[in-house]
C-alpha cells in the first residue's frame, strides 16, 4: 500500500491526561500541528514548573515537514509550549487575532516572536496548508475568539473541535457555530476528534452569564478589598469583573505580570472595553478605601510563584492579606491539583481573609461540554468515527459511552491514548505503531534534562531525607581509615541521631569484615537494611568511598 495516500493522525498531548494538548496530522511528506501546550505538574513532581508534549521524538527528522501550526485559542493547555516547538520547527502559525495577541506576549518574554511567522485568520475562513484546507469555525469556551478545525484531507474530513462548549448567551454575544457544523455533515465528515474534559458531567454546562450574579453577591456583601484570582488568559472574566467593579463604585487594579500583559493586549485588541478612569494601578490601590478597590491576579489554582500562592504564603513583595479582604477563586481547580488549591484556601483564611470558590458560590463556570452537549455535537455532525480527545482515560472512556447512547457502532468509536498512531485508509480507521508520548519536564531553564528518575530520587529526599556516608579506605589494607564520616539533612530529629549513627558505624565496620569486593554496593544495602529495621524509614542513601 502507497503510505503517501493515508493520513495519520498522531496524539502527541492530551489524551490520557488533562493538558499539554497537542495533535499533529500527516498526509505524504506533510504535516500539520495542531496546538502545542503545557501541562502543570502533579504534586508530587517536585521543583517542575511545567510539563510540554514529546514532540521531538517524532518530529525530529520529519521537521521540515511541517506546513503549518494551527493553535485553537489561547489557553496555557494549548499554547504553552510554543516556545520550545519553535526551537525545533519553523513553519508559519495560524490563529486568530486574540490567540495571536497572547502568542506575541509569550514569545516576546522568551525573546523569540521575531523568529515566529504570525498569520491571522478569522472564524469562517478557509485557507489551504500543503494537502489539507482548513475551514476555521468559531466555538464557545471560557475565552475568546476560540475555533474549531474542520480539515479536509484528500483521505476525507476531520473535524477537530478543540476546547468548546454550546453556549446561547455567551458573553461576547458570539456563540458556536451550529450552522458549520451541520455543514461538515452534509460533506460527509470521517472522523470526528472531539473534547472529552466534562464527558463526566450530566446535563449543561451553564452559560458565562451566570457568574454575572455571582459577582453582584459579592460586590454587595464585601466590606472590604475584592481580590479575584483567575488565568491570566481567560480574558472574558476580565471583563466580566471590571463590569461588576463599575456597577458597585470601584476601581479596578491589575497584577503580576501575564495579567497586565494580557489585559493590555486584549485592550488594544477591542476584546475587553472598560472606561480608563475605572482602572487604576496597584500602587494607587494600596492608597485608596479598601471598599473602593478591587484587584486581579493570578494563582486561583494555588500556583506558589503566582501572585495569589505568595499572598497565601505570607511572601508577596508589593501588597499582604488584610483583615477583610473578600478572595474570590474564579476557576475549577485542575484534575490532580485539588490538593494545593485547598491548602491555598484554607492559607488565605488563616490570614484573615474570607474565601469564596466555585463549590460554594458560581463564580466560575467551565468553558467545556457537559454530556448533552457532546450528544448533540455526534447529532450534528454525524461522524462515521470518533476519536475522544483532551482528557483523562475515564473522560476518553465515557465520551465513548456517550457516543454508544446516541447510536453510534462500537468499532467505530476510538479511544487511544498519547503516542497511538490512528491511520484513515480509504475510508476506514485503523491503528497503526505506538510512538513515546512521555512527559518532557521543564526545570528553570532545563528542558527534558530531568526524567522520572530524578523526579522519584526528588520526592524519596521529600519523603524521608538523605544519608551520606563518607568512608576512607587504606588502599594497603583495606581497613577503614579513622570514623565513617555520616551526614543527614531531613531524616531524624538529632537529639534521637547518635544510637542510630552508632548502629550504622558498626554496620559498616561488619561489612567491611566480610566484604568480597563491592564494597560501595555492600554498604548501602546493609546500611539501608538497617535504617529500615530502626526507623521504619527509606532515606535517600549516598556512600563515597575515598581510597589513599
Amino acid at each position: 500500500m502507497n503510505k503517501n495516500k493515508i493520513l495519520r493522525i498522531i496524539p502527541i498531548g492530551g489524551l490520557g491526561e488533562v493538558g499539554k494538548n497537542m495533535t499533529l496530522y500527516e498526509y505524504g511528506n506533510n504535516i500539520l500541528i495542531v496546538d502545542a501546550g503545557l501541562m502543570f505538574p502533579e504534586n508530587d513532581m517536585l521543583g517542575i514548573d511545567y510539563i510540554i508534549p514529546d514532540f521531538e521524538h517524532y518530529l525530529k527528522d520529519k521537521r521540515d515537514q511541517v506546513r503549518g501550526m494551527i493553535f485553537t485559542h489561547g489557553h496555557e493547555d494549548h499554547i504553552g509550549a510554543v516556545q520550545h516547538l519553535l526551537e525545533m520547527v519553523n513553519a508559519p502559525i495560524y490563529a486568530t487575532k486574540l490567540t495571536l495577541g497572547l502568542l506575541e506576549v509569550k514569545l516576546s518574554r522568551y525573546g523569540m516572536l521575531a523568529k515566529a511567522d504570525l498569520r491571522p485568520v478569522n472564524a469562517g475562513e478557509q485557507i489551504s496548508i500543503g494537502p489539507f484546507t482548513v475551514d476555521f469555525f468559531h466555538v464557545c469556551h471560557s475565552i475568546p475568539d476560540g475555533v474549531g478545525l474542520g480539515i479536509e484531507t484528500p483521505a476525507g474530513l476531520v473535524v477537530h473541535t478543540g476546547d468548546y462548549k454550546f453556549d446561547h448567551t455567551p458573553v461576547d454575544n458570539w456563540p458556536t457555530d451550529y450552522a458549520k457544523l451541520a455543514e461538515f455533515a452534509q460533506r460527509g465528515v470521517l472522523a470526528l476528534l472531539a473534547d472529552s474534559t466534562n464527558a463526566t458531567e450530566p446535563g449543561w454546562t451553564p452559560s458565562e452569564r451566570t457568574i454575572e450574579g455571582a459577582l453582584d453577591q459579592v460586590f454587595e456583601t464585601a466590606k472590604g478589598r475584592i481580590l479575584v484570582a483567575t488565568f491570566a488568559s481567560l480574558i472574558s472574566r476580565m471583563q466580566q469583573v471590571a463590569d461588576a467593579a463599575e456597577r458597585h463604585g470601584r476601581k479596578i487594579a491589575f497584577t503580576g505580570r501575564s495579567m497586565v500583559e494580557n489585559m493590555n493586549m486584549a485592550r488594544s485588541l477591542g476584546y475587553v472595553d472598560f472606561p480608563e478612569r475605572l482602572v487604576i494601578t496597584l500602587e494607587q490601590s494600596l492608597t485608596m478605601p479598601d471598599n473602593q478597590v478591587v484587584l486581579m491576579c493570578t494563582g486561583a489554582q494555588g500556583e506558589p510563584r503566582s501572585i495569589m500562592g505568595r499572598l497565601a504564603n505570607g511572601t508577596n513583595r508589593k501588597f499582604d492579606i488584610r483583615e477583610g479582604d473578600t478572595i474570590v477563586l474564579s476557576s475549577q481547580p485542575i484534575p490532580g491539583n485539588e490538593e494545593p488549591v485547598y491548602r491555598t484556601i484554607n492559607q488565605l483564611f488563616r490570614r484573615g481573609a474570607d474565601v469564596i470558590y466555585e463549590a460554594i458560590a458560581p463564580i466560575h463556570v467551565s468553558g467545556h461540554a457537559s454530556q448533552e452537549e457532546i450528544k448533540l455535537l455526534l447529532h450534528l455532525v454525524r461522524p462515521k468515527y470518533l476519536i475522544p480527545i483532551h482528557g483523562e482515560l475515564r473522560m476518553l472512556k465515557q465520551h465513548a459511552k456517550l457516543a454508544k447512547e446516541v447510536g453510534m457502532p462500537k468499532e467505530n468509536i476510538c479511544v487511544v491514548e498519547n503516542g497511538q498512531i490512528i491511520e484513515l485508509v480509504n475510508g476506514e480507521l485503523q491503528l497503526a505503531e505506538r510512538i513515546p508520548g512521555d512527559y518532557i519536564f521543564v526545570d528553570g531553564s532545563g528542558v527534558g534534562d530531568v526524567d522520572r528518575s530524578i523526579v522519584r530520587e526528588r520526592e524519596s529526599l521529600a519523603q524521608d531525607g538523605i544519608v551520606v556516608i563518607n568512608l576512607v579506605i587504606d588502599d594497603q589494607t583495606g581497613q577503614l581509615n579513622g570514623d565513617p564520616q555520616i551526614i543527614t539533612r531531613g531524616f531524624i530529629l538529632m537529639d534521637e541521631m547518635q544510637p542510630i549513627l552508632d548502629g550504622v558505624k558498626t554496620r559498616i565496620q561488619e561489612t567491611l569484615r566480610s566484604s568480597d569486593g563491592n564494597l560501595q554496593g555492600q554498604v548501602l544495602r546493609a546500611v539501608k537494611s538497617y535504617l529500615y529495621e530502626e526507623t521504619k524509614r527509606s532515606p535517600y542513601i549516598v556512600v563515597n568511598i575515598n581510597r589513599f
